[in-house]
């Protein structure tokens, strides 16, 4: 059985268009087109796709974060809903983390809906950990936001993690018959 092809990369202008209807799919139109075309153009912000050449969704989903002194602070992991529970969040984790420690930052922050189990497990199962709260932080809902921190990323310890996760998300991949590849 012939593997379908999984790629993590940098995303282009080109790729806008997409990312504006995953966008849509995932958030409702939180981000506009501006507002992508300011991340791929900061020197201090790493926009990551994950893409599919065999998929009606080329774009299957996408992480950013910010460079901040020697923080990445990460403002969008999303995955396309018809491909939830594949491990496709877990890919994307792992690529802006390691992203973040190529980069030589020490570690990583980022908020989520006090109310997302499902992206709040995703986060503690690589090591993050709640910092605070933000109260009515979402203005579509009021809803109150967590704040996540991991630390120690450029420490032994967690660039072994990395490779752990690496291998875990590899197999989950593979078992589900993608081919795995990661460019940034």
């Amino acid at each position: 059985m012939s593997k379908l092809p999984l790629e993590i990369r940098y995303v282009t202008p080109a790729d806008l268009s997409a990312v504006l209807e995953l966008d849509q799919a995932c958030f409702g139109g939180l981000w506009t087109l501006e507002a992508y075309q300011r991340e791929l153009d900061s020197p201090n912000s790493d926009l990551l796709g994950l893409f599919s050449s065999v998929s009606l969704n080329r774009l299957l989903g996408i992480c950013c974060f910010w460079s901040i002194l020697d923080e990445a602070h990460i403002t969008i992991l999303a995955v396309h809903p018809q491909y939830h529970h594949q491990g496709f969040g877990q890919a994307l984790l792992y690529s802006v983390l390691k992203t973040a420690c190529d980069r030589g930052l020490e570690r990583a922050t980022l908020e989520v809906r006090a109310s997302n189990s499902a992206a709040i497990s995703l986060y503690q199962k690589f090591g993050f950990k709640t910092a605070g709260r933000r109260r009515r932080y979402y203005k579509d809902n009021d809803e109150d936001a967590l704040i996540l921190w991991l630390p120690d990323l450029q420490q032994q310890q967690f660039q072994q993690t990395l490779d752990n996760w690496s291998t875990i998300i590899s197999d989950r991949l593979t078992k589900a018959s993608w081919s795995f590849v990661i460019d940034p």
